[in-house]
């Protein structure tokens, strides 16, 4: 009897393990069932990640490392399951795909509407019918310095995270610095904001963002800069992104020598530049300027570079400047303070 019940639970056991298998093979060879083809008619299987700054991002069954291809190389393109797509020109499209014709991309949105592109004019493609952590991506890079010299210490951390999806994009960002030396003042300087993008017609964006800073040398205690408004993609490709932005912002203010908060109205006007698929190096540059409307002749201004070189298995290089200037400081501070790091850091999306 004892037997007969291990027999028909070893059976029963069996008979799961058998489906489970099966369904569980179906299921991820399903994801790894797009595929392209390049230029010289080599192909790749695997499962598109996206396609941002000129970069095809693959993953495949035979590499723990994801592939990182050049899009202008990628001749057709192929999967069952349905993408957001963005040209050159701002139109965004939401479907599967597949390439009818050497050098064009087919995107069927619904069973009676269709559109045809060529592939160079797709700047961007996101997969959107996954879970949350498909549409997730963080980057940490920290730095660290110690002079033996007056005991000098110096740690830098910089940190991004966003999140996207059909419409909207989530983005936020953190830097700190901290240095501490014998027998002098220590040097405090953090910077942070949380951006939401909302996609409009044509090239057009629309902004919310939250910036704060905190700085030693110009005497802030806190600064909290709320803006909302409008951008604008000049220009957008698969080796340069350039964007102009603009819009009203609501300024509060701590300073270290004053008691009261400071509040203000200001305009805003800024623009971003991308430049990447440089061999393995990318650049930021960022400026935005801020003409105050409730305090006469001040205007304050940010600027920030970057330039990155990419690593094996996500790492890379990062060396950047910030500046900050600010026409009428508080009494004791300096219009202007800037830093410059150098950082190693590692990059995550699924």
């Amino acid at each position: 009897m004892a037997n007969e019940i291990i027999y028909t639970y070893m059976k029963s056991f069996l008979v799961f393990l058998a489906v489970f298998l099966v369904f569980g093979f179906r299921s991820y060879a399903n994801t790894l069932s797009d595929s392209i083809v390049f230029q010289n008619n080599n192909y790749l299987v695997g499962e598109i990640k996206s396609l941002e700054k000129g970069v095809l991002t693959m993953k495949t069954s035979f590499s723990k490392e994801n592939f990182k291809i050049k899009w202008l190389e990628v001749a057709e393109v192929y999967s069952e399951k349905s993408f957001l797509l963005t040209t050159k020109t701002g139109i965004r499209d939401f479907g599967r795909i597949s390439s009818p014709n050497k050098g064009e991309l087919l995107v069927l949105v619904a069973e009676d509407q269709q559109y045809r592109y060529a592939i160079e004019d797709i700047v961007t493609i996101k997969p959107l019918e996954s879970g949350f952590l498909s549409r997730f991506n963080a980057a940490i890079d920290m730095g660290f310095t110690l002079t033996r010299s007056r005991n000098q210490r110096q740690f830098t951390l910089r940190s991004r995270f966003g999140y996207t999806s059909k419409k909207w994009s989530f983005d936020g960002s953190y830097n700190k610095l901290y240095t501490s030396q014998s027998g002098a003042e220590t040097i405090r300087r953090g910077d942070g904001n949380l951006t939401s993008l909302y996609d409009l017609e044509k090239d057009w964006l629309g902004i919310a963002r939250i910036d704060y800073l905190y700085n030693t040398e110009q005497l802030i205690d806190i600064r909290v800069n709320n803006k909302i408004g409008l951008g604008k993609y000049l220009l957008n490709s698969n080796r340069m992104q350039w964007t102009a932005l603009g819009g009203l912002s609501y300024n509060v203010e701590n300073f270290d020598s004053e008691v009261s908060r400071r509040r203000s109205v200001e305009t805003w006007l800024g623009t971003e530049l991308n430049i990447f698929n440089i061999q393995k190096i990318s650049l930021q540059s960022t400026v935005f300027a801020y003409p105050s409307l409730t305090e006469r002749n001040r205007i304050r201004v940010d600027y920030r570079f970057d330039i990155k070189y990419d690593l094996p298995l996500d790492f890379y290089l990062k060396a950047g400047t910030t500046v900050n200037y600010d026409r009428q400081p508080v009494s004791g501070a300096n219009s202007l303070d800037y830093i410059v790091q150098t950082t190693f850091g590692w990059s995550f999306s699924k």
